[in-house]
Order: structure tokens, then sequence, then C-alpha cells
């Protein structure tokens, strides 16, 4: 069983391209840490997992990106983020207070029934590892809260529609390293229910928190291994020149 299943993925943005060839997968309950300098294919390939390369006109693709054994070009968009959320490099709080931010994405699915939605706001604050800050603040507006809290916020956010999977593209990098170390013990304790996919620049962040750790280079994967292999005895040259901070 795995949760994604990517075969000879191809991407192009006009007539550049983005991926090539690109054939790994995703298991369940894993955190997969991905590497790699600028413009490597790195957040390319975490946004073909929900769709949001679509919304470029200029994007196109071959290959196959099975999700729980479906073609991701034939699940409904709307369903696949929402089995697939996100959470970005920058904290994009609605301006709403932190009860309605965590809330939106049930009250969007039709779930009005406050009591149920103030057990699923209090669940995700747990699970983000911020509810101890904010249990008594509910009804202040989300950018009351710091760069850190708000990041920890949007995972809340994520969390609150029970995705299968989430996505961090570069979650940490605008962030203190108490910040940080708060959002990494949160996705250590997530991977028990939830599948992690993790774009780091931060090659520390990635052995720490990794299972497995993928490293692309100009659109390719070129090594995808067991995070402790990866960092101690990398099989491709190009990765430990990367890891020990050679390029990139």
């Amino acid at each position: 069983m795995v949760t994604f299943d990517i075969k000879k993925l191809n991407v192009w943005f006009d007539s550049t391209q983005a991926l090539k060839s690109v054939t790994m997968q995703i298991l369940p309950n894993e955190i997969l840490s991905i590497i790699g300098p600028s413009n490597s294919g790195k957040t390319t390939f975490l946004r073909m997992l929900n769709r949001l390369n679509d919304l470029n006109t200029r994007f196109k693709m071959n290959g196959d990106v099975l999700f729980d054994g479906q073609d991701i070009r034939k699940v409904d968009v709307e369903l696949l983020r929402r089995k697939v959320g996100m959470v970005f490099a920058l904290p994009l709080p609605l301006p709403l207070s932190i009860f309605d931010n965590v809330a939106y994405g049930m009250k969007m699915a039709g779930v009005n029934n406050r009591k149920r939605l103030a057990q699923v706001v209090e669940n995700a604050l747990k699970q983000a590892y911020l509810w101890e800050e904010v249990k008594d603040r509910m009804g202040e507006s989300a950018f009351k809260l710091s760069g850190g809290q708000q990041q920890r916020l949007c995972i809340a956010r994520t969390l609150a529609v029970e995705p299968e999977v989430i996505l961090f593209d570069e979650p940490c990098s605008g962030l203190d390293p108490i910040s940080t170390a708060k959002i990494e013990d949160a996705m250590v304790k997530l991977k028990e229910k939830y599948t992690i996919v993790l774009v780091t620049n931060n090659v520390k962040q990635a052995a720490r928190v990794g299972d497995r750790t993928a490293f692309f280079l100009n659109g390719e994967l070129i090594e995808l291994d067991k995070t402790e292999k990866i960092f101690t005895v990398p099989q491709d040259n190009r990765t430990d020149g990367y890891i020990r901070g050679k390029f990139g």
C-alpha cells in the first residue's frame, strides 16, 4: 500500500522542463523530506500532489501520479485538496478570529453545529501545538499572533478538514529556532495519523524529521533513501556534495 505512486512524471511550463521522468513512491505515515538547490523542481513536485500547478496556464505534464490508486487528474480537485492539504512558506491566516480561521474549512463543507466545530477546532489546535497558547484568545484576530503561531494556526486549519496528507513547503523558512522546533515536534507527532511531505532548504531539518529523504537536482530525482543513509552514505556524489554545502 502506497499513498502516492509517481511514474515517469514530466512537467513543463511552456518550453521549460521543471521535472524530468520522476518515478517514486510516497508511503503512508512517513515524513518524506525533499531537498535540493533552488530551481531543482522541489516545489513543482510538491504542487503536483494536489494539482496546484493546474492553476498556471503554462503548465503541462505527462506520466502518472496516483493517489490511493487513483489518477489525480480524475479525482475531483476540491476533494483532492481537502485530502491533500498544504502549508505554505509564509503563514496565510484569514482576516478572521483564531476560532473562525480553524473552523473555516469545516464551515465551507456545511458543518455549522457549534459544539462539533468547537471540538474539531480544539483538537486541531492541540495537534498543531497551539491550543495552550490561544485557548483563552479564540475570539481575537489571527493577525495578533506571532509569525510562528500563525504558521501553527495554518497547520491547525489544514488539520481541521481531516486530510490524509499534509504538504509543507518550507514552513519554517521565516521562523525563529523556537517556533521551528515546535513545528518539527508537531510534524513528528502528526505522522502517526497523516502522511507528510516536507520541502525544505534546511538540510539539518530534513535530517531531524525525515524518515526518508529525496534529493532533487535540475528537475531530476537523483536519490531517494532512508534519511540516515542519505546523510551518511549517499550513493551519488552530487547528493554528498549538496549535503556538505559544496553547492546550492
